[in-house]
């Protein structure tokens, strides 16, 4: 599919290009570190499988994936370095992450088992990791839970079951530099490693720092970085930092073609519920993305869009497949370009702007673009 196509209604343009620099400059903020790509959610809704190979190319040399299935359909893609899968239920696709390689995250004893009698049934050891609730009080063993967790882990080690390749776990406050819990949880997080060795274990790698991690604490990165939405060119600290001030370059670019452009009278209700009416005679462009395509809904007369060389706000309601903007006294052809959001270039919003315009993140502003909208690769190799 080609963006150039006067057929399209929508696109979302990668640059892999882009998205190699940034694996470059991150590896670059922690050297001696290996790097882990997070590719999970469809690669932020980037697109998971050309976003991991294009990380691996750029010196990757693992990937990050949240649940087991799409692990393994990097491994169906034919992708190969390391993959590591976190997010587990009880009944999953132990057996076939072990024969495909897949190291497998352990939080629990339930979990310990599971891999372990996937790996019997395989023939082959499982690789695992054991991850600490270090405080986000999400996944991973609780302290208290640790001490048992690894004495049993290194019990299936040696019953030739399971191999430890790792330890880790996951800040709750990185991206607010300065927040006591990030020091606490370092300390949590260097106990339990402690405590996983002393129980005779020697995992390959400890992990705790994700993409503010990355950029922000360099005695968090260990033996090896996991960034996720920096990869993509997003600032996970806005508040310190834009992409551009960490050597990144926003990868995604969302855009689309004016369906409909036409002169109104003024009080001419816009859109359902008429939140918004005209204030005069004027002209409206009608952009063909909608909730149903990710654009938030919450964008209700708020977001900002690039068209006919201005930014404009989304007059009225987001609706399920199509939003309207308000050109006032500017002209504008069906067929125009219109864009959400892209790097910021050619004087186009952003993500980040979307995200302060809606109240939320930018990574939930690229990762809801869904399926309906094509994304079109650029700087392939």
């Amino acid at each position: 599919m080609d963006a150039n196509d006067t057929c399209t209604r929508a696109w979302a343009r990668i640059d892999l290009a882009a998205l190699r620099a940034n694996v470059t400059a991150l590896r670059a903020k922690a050297p001696g570190a290996a790097f882990m790509a997070v590719v999970k959610a469809d690669g932020y809704g980037h697109g998971m499988v050309p976003c991991a190979r294009a990380a691996l190319e750029a010196g990757a040399t693992w990937l990050g994936a949240a649940t087991p299935h799409e692990a393994l359909a990097l491994r169906a893609a034919g992708l190969g370095g390391r993959v590591l899968c976190w997010l587990w239920t009880p009944g999953g696709p132990w057996r076939e992450c072990v024969e495909a390689d897949i190291d497998v995250t352990v939080s629990g004893r339930w979990a310990l088992h599971e891999a372990a009698a996937a790996a019997r049934d395989a023939g082959r050891q499982a690789r695992v990791q054991l991850k600490i609730d270090a405080g986000l009080g999400r996944n991973g063993a609780q302290p208290a839970d640790w001490p048992d967790l690894v004495r049993a882990a290194r019990r299936a080690e040696r019953d030739g079951l399971v191999r430890v390749t790792g330890v880790w776990a996951h800040f709750s406050c990185a991206d607010e530099p300065g927040h006591p819990s990030t020091e606490r949880e370092l300390d949590v997080f260097r106990t339990a490693v402690a405590q996983a060795e002393d129980a005779g274990l020697t995992p390959e790698v400890r992990h705790i720092a994700n993409s503010p991690g990355t950029l922000t604490l360099p005695e968090a990165h260990f033996d090896l970085v996991r960034p996720g939405v920096a990869m993509y060119g997003i600032s996970p600290v806005p508040q310190t930092g834009g992409p551009a001030d960490f050597g990144l370059r926003p990868v995604m670019t969302l855009a689309g073609r004016l369906a409909s452009v036409k002169r109104v009278p003024g009080g001419h209700g816009v859109s359902y519920g008429h939140q918004y009416v005209t204030p005069g005679e004027t002209t409206l462009a009608l952009i063909p993305l909608g909730y149903a395509d990710g654009v938030p809904r919450h964008a209700s007369g708020a977001g900002p869009v690039l068209v006919a060389g201005k930014w404009r706000t989304v007059a009225g309601r987001v609706a399920m497949d199509q939003f309207v903007v308000d050109l006032g006294g500017d002209t504008a052809s069906p067929g125009d370009e219109a864009v959400l959001f892209g790097p910021g270039d050619r004087g186009e919003p952003t993500a980040e702007d979307w995200a302060r315009a809606c109240g939320t993140i930018a990574y939930e502003i690229v990762t809801r673009i869904g399926p309906r909208v094509p994304r079109v690769y650029a700087g392939a190799r």
